[in-house]
């Protein structure tokens, strides 16, 4: 296994076959990733054409510039639809799947290619954006034994948590040497400085920029942003965005260019580097004189702050907007977006469905009052949609069906085929998701077939009707939509863990411990997942990988009490019997209310011969879980071996009343109890 490294300390310099400066002033999100992938991908397009069709979507993302070279790849409504029409954001979590997609581009590439290992260089990580933080994070983790090894720098010790994790215990730490200081004229240093990008932390260039005419340094910006116009789209997310931020006309030409580079940041979901540009954007932008750029630059960082999970930070930015603007589409989209905090961002405690209530009617009340036509029928069947959904957490299906409904006619009636594709998509899905809800699921397909005819590149769209297609119980189609979905998006943990489950219920255990070791390795915090993966890994013989899950999720989660049952059910398997019986009594300390660590300790009684404690532990575990027939069973199964009869007739007769009860078995075992009564009159 090749060692990864970490080097610290100012001006820390790297070295591997591939180095590449992470730092977001150049680039803005994927700034090294994305420099990384305009190196690498030419010749893996080349050479193997596959892997990169593979990869389009995660490779597009982070290095746009190369959609010239390997096309455009799957395009859906969303990545389509014109601004005024994009009515569909990212989740947060997209980034990671980027990320993990990303990481099996360059491990398959680094493989293919014969590197023995291929060593990436990332600089500057401490001041990278999110995205680059999180993609070495995961690929630290993920990395082991193949071909693929890490050299970090990093000025301080200052990165996301979840990349210090890594780094501590995937990175050997070393100091490194600094390189040594400028030694040109102030002049030469500073010119060095912005030639840099403003990223340099030379000391004499830093001094030489700080002590610098405004005058000349505000020139020496422009002419900087000139060299850069034309180049990379990306650039005008970190180097030129910076220039023109710091030129000569920061207010006009800076703050256009910061609510660009938002746009851009908002649509890919890129929300981190939101809550850099925006606050900058905010700074060079006059709220009065540029009113819709500067209320259009804070609603991007409201909502990525929401999606971030932020959202009660969000709510002083909408009190702000509603009392300095009187504009009908500020108080329309404020009422709107605060509405959807109330009723699915905020953290329960915070969350109030009849406010969102309230704020959604005051929002279809503005829209009602557009002047323009398509701008009023599309604003409130948009609202009322939202409407919709707080109906279903009040409980209303029935009304929020309704209100689909009506923005589907109407969107039909009133509003030009062509226009609102996204958002007419939008309202089939939720509709389908309704009529699940309400049990109407043979409606609910027909909706999501259409969804798929009209964007059938939206992976989302292939999970939902894998669902939909289980319940119909048409479990081979289901797969195929799973299988589908895999095509047209970056690792996605639910959509693996899904199909699991479903194969697991078809047998397939080779199949579901493929899927759900995926999703171990994706996430190891995907604890549900992992114990799933165990109890099937038990199941096959395999105790020994079954072994490694279990201490590699309790290294995570050390006091998870279905980790520490899965050991003593491991230990029981492998004859450890003591170890078992601490195993199961730790998991019950951690959580007295787990049935199965219940049921196990009292197998465990039951086979050292003590089934007072076994009945227990069993009556307990009913008391629990009292629609469970097997802990019926369990329980009568060890009162008759305790001779106890009649009582172990009454819980086979309870049994046998229950959904899912196993009653040849049942019937069976009543049957020798009652034998065994007739025999001992």
């Amino acid at each position: 296994m090749s060692e990864h490294l970490w080097r610290t300390g100012p001006r820390a310099e790297a070295f591997g076959d591939e180095e590449v400066d992470c730092h977001r002033r150049l680039r803005g999100p994927y700034t090294g990733v994305g420099t990384l992938l305009r190196r690498l991908v030419p010749d893996a397009h080349t050479r193997w054409p596959d892997l990169v069709s593979r990869h389009a979507l995660e490779i597009l993302s982070a290095a746009p510039e190369l959609s010239g070279l390997i096309g455009a790849g799957p395009q859906t409504l969303t990545s389509l639809a014109i601004p005024s029409e994009r009515t569909r954001i990212y989740p947060a979590n997209r980034t990671r799947r980027l990320a993990h997609g990303i990481f099996e581009f360059l491990r398959s590439y680094a493989g293919l290619a014969g590197h023995d290992p291929l060593t990436l260089a990332f600089t500057n990580l401490d001041e990278a954006d999110h995205t680059d933080q999180e993609f070495a994070a995961i690929a630290l983790r993920r990395a082991g034994s193949g071909p693929l090894r890490f050299v970090v720098t990093t000025r301080t010790k200052n990165v996301v948590d979840e990349l210090s994790a890594s780094l501590h215990q995937y990175a050997r730490q070393t100091a490194a040497p600094p390189r040594a200081a400028f030694a040109g004229s102030d002049e030469e240093a500073l010119r060095a400085f912005i030639g840099s990008d403003c990223v340099s932390d030379d000391p004499r260039q830093l001094a030489a920029y700080a002590s610098a005419d405004p005058a000349v340094v505000a020139r020496l910006h422009d002419d900087r942003a000139a060299e850069l116009t034309g180049g990379d789209s990306s650039l005008a997310l970190g180097a030129l965005l910076y220039h023109l931020e710091h030129g000569s006309d920061p207010a006009q030409t800076g703050s256009t260019a910061m609510l660009d580079a938002a746009n851009h940041c908002f649509d890919m979901g890129f929300y981190h580097a939101l809550l850099d540009i925006v606050p900058r954007g905010r700074a060079i932008t006059d709220p009065f004189a540029e009113q819709e750029r500067h209320w259009l630059l804070t609603t991007k960082m409201t909502t990525a702050l929401a999606s971030l999970d932020r959202s009660l930070e969000s709510l002083p930015y909408y009190d702000e907007l509603r009392e300095r603007y009187t504009i009908p589409m500020v108080h329309l989209f404020c009422s709107y977006a605060m509405a959807m905090l109330y009723t699915r961002h905020h953290p329960p405690e915070h969350k109030d469905h009849h406010q969102a209530k309230v704020l959604l009617n005051n929002a279809v009340a503005i829209a009602s009052l557009l002047p323009d036509i398509e701008q009023r029928t599309f604003q409130t069947v948009f609202q009322n949609n939202g409407k919709a959904l707080v109906e279903m957490h009040l409980g209303n299906l029935p009304g929020s069906l309704d209100l689909v409904n009506e923005g589907v006619k109407r969107l039909d009636a009133e509003l030009d085929p062509d226009k609102h594709q996204l958002h007419r998509s939008v309202l089939l899905n939720n509709r389908a998701k309704v009529l699940v809800a309400l049990g109407r699921v043979e409606e609910a397909l027909a909706d999501l077939h259409a969804v798929i005819e009209v964007d059938p590149n939206y992976p989302d769209y292939y999970f939902d009707r894998a669902d939909v297609w289980r319940k119909l119980g048409e479990p081979e189609r289901a797969l195929s939509d799973y299988a589908t979905a895999t095509t047209l998006t970056a690792p996605f943990v639910e959509l693996h863990y899904n199909r699991a489950d479903l194969r697991a219920e078809l047998g397939d255990l080779e199949g579901a411990i493929a899927d759900l070791s995926y999703v171990v390795e994706l996430e190891p915090d995907q604890l549900d997942a992992r114990i799933n993966l165990v109890s099937l890994l038990i199941d096959t013989g395999a105790f020994d990988t079954a072994r490694a899950c279990v201490d590699e999720g309790l290294r995570v989660h050390p006091e998870d009490a279905r980790l520490v049952h899965a050991s003593g059910l491991l230990a029981m398997e492998t004859d450890d019997l003591d170890l078992a019986a601490r195993e199961f009594d730790h998991a019950l300390r951690l959580d007295a209310g787990l049935v199965a660590a219940r049921a196990s300790r009292a197998a465990l009684a039951h086979t050292l011969g003590d089934q007072d404690a076994a009945v227990e532990d069993l009556t307990i575990a009913i008391e629990l879980d009292t629609a469970n027939p097997d802990l019926l069973y369990n329980r009568g199964f060890v009162l008759q071996a305790a001779g106890r009869f009649r009582e172990a007739i009454d819980d086979y007769s309870r049994a046998l009343v229950l959904p899912g009860a196993d009653e040849p078995e049942l019937l069976h075992q009543r049957e020798r109890c009652e034998a065994e009564l007739v025999d001992h009159r």
